[in-house]
Order: structure tokens, then sequence, then C-alpha cells
């Protein structure tokens, strides 16, 4: 079990800034993968930044040169830096969290996906 606290959403008008944070704690050994999702309304829920347990990163390409994924590994926590944020940003960021376990004596996966509560993020002039 993981489980998964946001903060960090609000209200900001187009070229401004937020930080969206998630704490994870839980079983966050098994954890091989964190990253940030977002759904607006009447859209299906898209990728916007991974973030492996080896430091590799990965966005969307509508985020590209404006968000940066981090992580804090001491205090179990992912950051994501959103700049120069546009109208199209509004949605509710969701964390998540992907694990991967190993069944014992074999060379198979488990691999789960949790999620945290969803922050709302709201871009408006």
């Amino acid at each position: 079990q993981v489980q998964l606290v946001e903060s960090g959403g609000g209200l900001v008008q187009p070229g401004g800034s937020l930080r969206l944070s998630c704490a994870a704690s839980g079983s966050i050994f098994s954890i091989n993968a964190m990253g940030w999702y977002r759904q607006a309304p009447g859209k299906e829920r898209e990728l916007v930044a991974t973030i492996t347990s080896g430091g590799r990163t990965n966005y969307a390409d509508s985020v590209k040169g404006r968000f940066t994924i981090s992580r804090d590994n001491a205090k179990n926590t992912v950051h994501l830096q959103m700049n120069s944020l546009k109208c199209e940003d509004k949605a509710v960021y969701y964390c998540n969290a992907h694990l991967r376990s190993t069944v014992y004596g074999t060379t198979y996966y488990n691999e789960y996906d949790y999620w945290g509560q969803g922050t709302q993020v709201t871009v408006t002039s």
C-alpha cells in the first residue's frame, strides 16, 4: 500500500507559476516511478511528467520547457514546478506512484498503480 498526499494547487493567472508536491508513504521501497497526470473537464486523463527511481524523466510535449519534475528522496516527495502557465493547463492534477515487486524465487513482476486525491490547478485571466 502507498498513500499519496498532494499539495500546491491553486489559482494563478497566465504566465504565473505553481509548485505541486506529492508526499508518499507506505511501501515506498517498492516504488519504481512517480509522476503527475492531469484531467480537464470533458477530456481524458493525460500524462504530464514522470520520474523513475533512477532519476530519468519524461514529459508531455505540451509542457516541455515549462514544467520540471524533481524528487526529494530523503522526504519521499516528488515536485512539479510549473512555470509560464497557460489557460490550457487548467485541470485536476493527480500524483501517481507505480510499484513493481518481484515474485519471490522468480523473474516475474507484479505491478501496481496508486493515485492521490488530486489537486485543482486553475489558470485564468
